[in-house]
């Protein structure tokens, strides 16, 4: 049920830095104009929901065993629940559509794509979908535009995790017994059909670039994965791919920067202070003002951790680092309706404690989370 209500006496922030207004939210969006019961939110902080373009955290939920697949729907709840606490009001699950098998395989995606759909109406979080399309996979790409269609699935980003300088000198691809076990394969047959993927390269780039001709037209927002060069956003960009999803070096951030697109970078890369596989810093993005947004990754908990160590730390201050995960991902995505707290706007907010702890979050006018003084606030 979205509230009618109005929150008074909070430190809010505002596009323009921290002001004191009060909040009016009425049918599900924010309302100077509402004539709601008041809420003291003395003592807190009131902040625009976060908005996670890329978060795979959800397969511990849905498949916490190897095996343990067999429907995914209660995962799902457990994961709208974590996303709550976290803050986080819109999410993009990102799941592998990809020759690796297991969670990763078209078989899997379909049954997560579609408790999604069964169950999004239920959550006050905006759950939605990201395909992290195989660009090797060709035989699939039919039938993931199809999922596509059905889910209404608007953000797509290729991905390529083909050991391909291994697999073109004929050496064994590292991990190979881990990732064919968890495929359902001998090592031998994966290896096999690595291979077979591999000798496809000639052809992957014309059926890319048909491929992003007909998901532009859809409406579908591309992403790439993992950009090293500025020669790979070059190829990118040349095939309508906008938003550089963790780009390896500053090279290819700088250059996706250049080129008017999205980059977005881990949280928990920031919280580490650097990347788990030696790659560009988030931070020192950040710092450059070569980062538009944080996502989640595989942890969601760190995506609102990171801008708050990013503003401890002194990288940035409050609206620049607050914004990597409320209105960045807004604009990357073109959700015009969401992101900021303004007249008219989705009644997207979170409020921080004194030790800027998530106490609440709304989620279009209805409350997703709640904890302590601020339920005791709002209901009396």
């Amino acid at each position: 049920m979205s509230l009618t209500l109005r929150f008074e006496n909070a430190e809010v922030l505002k596009p323009e830095g921290w002001t004191t207004d009060s909040v009016g939210v009425a049918d599900g969006v924010m309302n100077a104009d509402a004539d709601g019961r008041a809420v003291d939110l003395s003592g807190y902080r009131l902040l625009p929901g976060m908005i996670d373009l890329h978060g795979d955290g959800f397969e511990r939920h849905v498949a916490p065993r190897r095996g343990a697949m067999l429907d995914p729907r209660g995962g799902i709840a457990s994961v709208e629940a974590e996303l709550a606490s976290s803050g986080i009001t819109t999410a993009y699950l990102a799941q592998f559509w990809s020759w690796e098998g297991g969670m990763r395989g078209p078989e899997f995606a379909r049954k997560v794509f579609a408790a999604i759909s069964d169950l999004k109406a239920d959550f006050a979080t905006d759950l939605r979908i990201q395909l992290r399309l195989e660009t090797h996979l060709l035989s699939e790409f039919a039938a993931a535009e199809a999922e596509l269609d059905a889910h209404d699935i608007d953000y797509l980003v290729f991905n390529d995790h083909l050991q391909h300088d291994r697999l073109a000198d004929g050496r064994r691809p590292k991990q190979l017994n881990g990732q064919a076990l968890k495929s359902g394969r001998s090592p031998e047959r994966h290896l096999e059909y690595m291979q077979s993927l591999h000798a496809l390269g000639p052809d992957v780039p014309a059926a890319l670039d048909a491929l992003a001709e007909r998901l532009r037209a859809r409406g579908v927002r591309l992403g790439s994965h993992d950009d090293s060069t500025r020669a790979d956003r070059d190829q990118a960009k040349a095939r309508g791919v906008i938003i550089a999803e963790f780009p390896e070096t500053y090279e290819a951030a700088e250059a996706a920067k250049a080129m008017g697109d999205g980059v977005v970078m881990g949280a928990p890369n920031v919280m580490r202070g650097a990347s788990h596989k030696g790659n560009v810093s988030a931070i020192d993005l950040v710092g450059a003002g070569l980062c538009d947004a944080l996502a989640s990754d595989y942890h969601y908990q760190s995506l609102g951790n990171a801008a708050l160590k990013l503003i401890n730390d002194g990288v940035c201050d409050w609206a620049t680092g607050w914004a990597l995960v409320s209105s960045g991902p807004a604009r990357i995505m073109g959700l015009d309706d969401r992101g900021a707290i303004a007249n008219g706007k989705r009644a997207d907010l979170v409020v921080l404690d004194q030790n800027n702890r998530i106490a609440a979050a709304l989620a279009g006018g209805q409350v997703s989370y709640m904890r302590g003084a601020v339920a005791e606030r709002l209901f009396g």
